[in-house]
């Protein structure tokens, strides 16, 4: 007998990924966010970081998804500062991390949720967690 609960697997991948490092990861986000925060020209970064940040807490079972008519202008102006300022780190930070679960079998569940953020940190103007 076969078992296989979608929503229990998620429940459990998050969990695992809370417990052992991703509750770090997202008080990394939401503590560098709170300093960009403390300038007005910060605080679209700050916001960013949050997004991030919250994405990161559980990231089975979500996606971070174009809002609606994105990108669009200011968005993808935005990115390209996002990635000017040096933000790209944080996905070669994921990128690495990845490489590093994918090493053994069982932790390619979790390597994969690395590469994913690593795309989304890249560009996350205009984007959304569904």
């Amino acid at each position: 007998m076969k078992y296989e609960n979608p929503v229990a697997m998620k429940f459990l991948g998050n969990v695992i990924w809370f417990v052992l490092g991703g509750f770090i990861i997202a008080l990394i986000y939401y503590l560098v966010g709170l300093l960009m925060c403390i300038t007005i020209i910060g605080i679209p970064f700050g916001v960013q970081l949050f997004k991030l940040g919250t994405y990161s807490l559980w990231p089975f079972g979500h996606e971070m998804v174009y809002r609606p008519n994105e990108p669009g202008c200011l968005s993808t102006i935005m990115n390209l500062v996002w990635l000017l300022l040096g933000w790209w780190e944080i996905a070669l930070i994921h990128g690495v991390c990845g490489l590093i679960c994918c090493i053994t079998i069982v932790g390619i569940p979790w390597g994969l949720q690395h590469f994913k953020m690593a795309v989304n940190s890249i560009f996350p103007f205009g984007k959304t967690i569904k």
